[in-house]
């Protein structure tokens, strides 16, 4: 793991408020620990990461929602280009502003099981791949459709996790991007 991300000695409110950050983001790497390493575990991590990538699992969902021709179709392909395009805008401005190191991973244990995983380049505040689960799945729910709603934000969820047990992502850079992907994608929604 790597260390804080706020300056020594800094006694300010707003450094105490980072190392509270650090220190839960600690405490949450702690806890996936024991599964790391597990063959099955990692290769469902790897897997569910992977169908993040470049929103392969969302396009998927929308070719499905808009599998019937018509205002459906046309719906769901302007919904996952607009997601796609608004979640990639604010991610990649985010993280030049706020410009955060990713988790140390020297000493990740983590199986070869699986499909490899694309090494991150850029910064880790927010998780880019959360928030464009979680913007797609706000984008692409239906009122009324509880089962396909459940599966969104179980897969985003799932995404979610998979950057915290892949050592991608601190704790906290995913759970900013689940509330700023569901904050975009229900303006989104609300837009479209």
């Amino acid at each position: 793991m790597s260390g804080p991300s706020y300056l020594p000695g800094e006694e300010t409110t707003g450094g105490r408020f980072l190392a509270a950050v650090d220190a839960v983001d600690a405490r949450v790497d702690q806890l996936f620990e024991p599964l790391r390493g597990r063959p099955a575990v990692d290769a469902v991590s790897k897997v569910v990461t992977g169908l993040g990538d470049h929103g392969v699992l969302w396009t998927a969902v929308a070719a499905w929602r808009g599998r019937h021709s018509g205002p459906t179709r046309r719906a769901a392909i302007r919904a996952l280009g607009v997601a796609g395009v608004s979640s990639s805008l604010v991610n990649a401005g985010l993280k030049q502003v706020v410009g955060r190191e990713r988790p140390d991973r020297s000493d990740l244990r983590i199986s070869n099981a699986g499909v490899p995983v694309r090494e991150p380049k850029t910064s880790s505040f927010p998780s880019g791949h959360t928030l464009a689960a979680f913007c797609s799945a706000a984008v692409l729910s239906r009122p009324g459709d509880r089962a396909g709603n459940t599966f969104l934000y179980s897969a985003a969820g799932l995404v979610a996790v998979s950057r915290i047990h892949l050592r991608a992502h601190h704790a906290s850079d995913v759970v900013g991007g689940m509330v700023i992907g569901t904050a975009l994608g229900v303006v989104v929604r609300r837009l479209r």
